[in-house]
């Protein structure tokens, strides 16, 4: 009898073991969840200024910002801080930052494909496909970058800046400073975009480089343009047409990162020389193929969205609620960046952001140009 009743309570001691380490790993993450969480909300509150909206400066990029001056000037007076709050700040650039991309599809629909037709994916995707190549050759054999920093500079300004620099992080597997001088190079060109763009526009006035008129010119914006902020930024100093097809040329643009992620996975694994540096920094079996599953939670969302079965007030509260995940993991990843790891890279990523900020402005205008022409 007394062996059964210790049977029958011996799950107890272990629910309970189960609990109080559940409680331990949360308090664990709280102080780094809790200084992300105070930072992202700054950057967010910053981002509603009327003039930083009108100068291209979203809630991700303030919020990287905010991260950086609090690691490499409050940390190094208060290391306590440091190794207290580091296990949210890895939770947050890691896990939250996943399900910030998950969340992003709410911000898309498929029926934004129509709206710029077949000329508008394939100049989207001529686009992506180009600028990425050309930052991987040029960065690395060229300039000779480590391939991951030009990857990540090449995939925030084919595809949709910061967000683009983030969600390939985990595929690439880049260190936190790569990550943050890619996200920089972002904020450089696409702010140099918002007052250089409503000037091409006059010129094409007279050229007529790029056919459509205001139309056109906006899906030329939304195709190379890095941040969506930025995007609107600079379309609506052109005009109210111009900003719609930009925004939607700009979507359709940012529903490219999910097969680009999967790719891009495909890609690195068949690649026997980075297999082997990944084998060796992360234990993966050789040829592993380190599948982005939140990716495909991102198309799930998209596909989800695109019924409209959720209500509107649900997709704009959840889509605030992403914006705050995906601002918190942006200040985690400022926060474990350090400016001397910045300053050792020195000018060559600049340069390399520089030559593909080039190609955007000429080489996305001649494909802009060329492709309705194509397709009719």
């Amino acid at each position: 009898m007394h062996a059964l009743s210790t049977s029958q309570a011996s799950p107890c001691p272990s629910a309970g073991h189960r609990a109080a380490r559940l409680r331990l790993q949360l308090a664990a993450l709280l102080p780094g969840l809790a200084l992300s969480g105070a930072l992202a909300a700054t950057g967010i509150a910053l981002g509603r200024i009327a003039w930083l909206q009108d100068h291209g400066f979203s809630a991700l990029t303030l919020a990287i910002v905010l991260g950086m001056i609090v690691g490499n000037t409050v940390y190094p007076w208060a290391p306590r801080l440091a190794v207290a709050s580091g296990a949210g700040v890895n939770f947050s650039k890691q896990n939250l930052l996943r399900l910030g991309v998950v969340l992003y599809g709410l911000r898309l629909t498929v029926q934004d494909i129509d709206h710029v037709g077949i000329a508008g994916v394939a100049i989207d995707a001529m686009i992506l496909g180009s600028t990425f190549a050309l930052a991987c050759l040029i960065g690395t054999r060229w300039l000779g970058l480590e391939r991951k920093t030009a990857m990540l500079i090449g995939a925030g300004s084919a595809i949709c800046g910061a967000a683009a620099v983030m969600a390939a992080e985990p595929v690439v597997k880049a260190r936190a400073e790569q990550v943050t001088v890619a996200v920089a190079t972002v904020v450089v060109f696409g702010t140099l975009a918002i007052f250089l763009y409503p000037a091409l526009f006059e010129l094409n006035r007279h050229w007529a480089l790029i056919p459509g008129g205001a139309n056109g010119f906006g899906i030329y914006v939304g195709s190379t343009i890095h941040e969506v902020a930025q995007v609107v930024a600079a379309a609506r100093s052109v005009g109210p047409d111009a900003a719609n097809s930009a925004v939607i040329a700009k979507m359709v643009r940012v529903m490219m990162l999910a097969p680009f992620l999967v790719m891009l996975s495909a890609w690195l694994a068949r690649d026997s020389t980075l297999q082997a540096l990944v084998e060796a920094e992360h234990a993966h079996a050789k040829g592993q193929l380190a599948v982005p599953w939140f990716a495909f939670g991102f198309v799930a969302v998209v596909l989800l969205n695109s019924l409209q079965w959720l209500p509107a007030s649900v997709v704009a509260v959840t889509t605030e609620i992403d914006t705050a995940l995906l601002a918190m993991a942006m200040a985690a990843l400022g926060l474990a960046t350090h400016i001397g790891a910045i300053r050792k890279a020195g000018a060559k990523p600049l340069l390399l952001a520089l030559i593909l900020f080039g190609w955007l402005i000429v080489g996305g205008a001649l494909i802009n140009r060329w492709v309705p022409a194509l397709l009719g």
